[in-house]
């Protein structure tokens, strides 16, 4: 299994571009899809940049309906005939928008006219290619994310807090799961808690961002807070390698990684790596 960050709002090489959006390119001998696809069509410069050829891309899972993920689908469809694209119904059945720094649109203008059927809406556990599931979160034992709060939806009731019924988790494996998080608005202890639950199958590796931003204690997650929620993935995932960037912030990944040590990894546009299963 081949991983790339096609987007990613950090940059270490200066030939590839970077944004704020994630877009991860992954391959198997089977299939190749794309996790996400940025807030623009940045990462499609980005893979001619890295000889990948997106026009032989299998699936595109959009994991929810926030621009900085679904804002490069246009482009995409424009170069790419066959994808099959799946999400949730609701990440279009509505207007998303941040109230950080004043209220601001994140939604995209996704025209379905002419890929009407290439679209699939999921409400529920959906497997494809006998070891890829996609379903919603549904699960709240843990603490949302603090940084949620500033996000709303508007819908035919009007505006409200969004409660992230558009977010879809993505597991690829057979014996054992990468999970994709997106940006982990359901918490990322609670998207581990409930694929293990749909599941039943062990979490080898865990990619994506926390949606744990760096800012004052009144706003994010105190330090005490995101040591707890190292101590939680260290104690009950302890196999699990992580790879996170996007929405996790400096500061909290320096706090991460001081638990998590070898287990936990930064990554940023064009990050590579490899996972061999017998």
């Amino acid at each position: 299994m081949k991983i790339v960050v096609l987007s990613d709002n950090r940059q270490l090489q200066e030939s590839l571009e970077f944004e704020h959006g994630l877009c991860i390119y992954l391959e198997t001998e089977k299939y190749k899809c794309l996790l996400d696809t940025g807030a623009s069509d940045m990462f499609i410069h980005n893979a001619e940049q890295m000889v990948i050829d997106l026009l032989d891309v299998d699936y595109v899972f959009i994991s929810h309906g926030h621009s900085d993920h679904i804002g490069g689908l246009m482009a995409f469809l424009e170069i790419n005939s066959k994808a099959k694209i799946i999400l949730s119904k609701n990440a279009l059945s509505q207007r998303f928008f941040s109230a950080r720094k004043g209220l601001r649109e994140i939604s995209s203008q996704i025209d379905l006219s002419n890929y009407q059927n290439r679209f699939i809406f999921i409400d529920e556990v959906t497997e494809f290619e006998n070891e890829i599931f996609a379903f919603p979160c549904q699960q709240a034992i843990y603490a949302f994310p603090k940084a949620n709060r500033t996000l709303m939806c508007e819908d035919a009731n009007g505006l409200k807090p969004d409660n992230f019924n558009h977010e879809i988790v993505v597991c690829f494996g057979v014996d054992d799961l990468l999970v994709y998080t997106g940006c982990a608005h359901h918490g990322v202890l609670n998207i581990l808690n409930s694929v293990q639950t749909v599941t039943g199958k062990q979490i080898s590796t865990l990619i994506g961002g926390f949606h744990l931003l760096d800012g004052y204690p009144d706003q994010y997650e105190t330090e005490e807070e995101i040591n707890e929620i190292a101590e939680s993935l260290a104690t009950n995932y302890p196999n699990t390698m992580i790879y996170t960037g996007h929405c996790t912030g400096n500061n909290v990944y320096t706090l991460l990684k001081k638990k998590l040590a070898d287990n936990l990894k930064f990554f940023h546009t064009g990050f590579t790596f490899f996972i061999h299963k017998s």
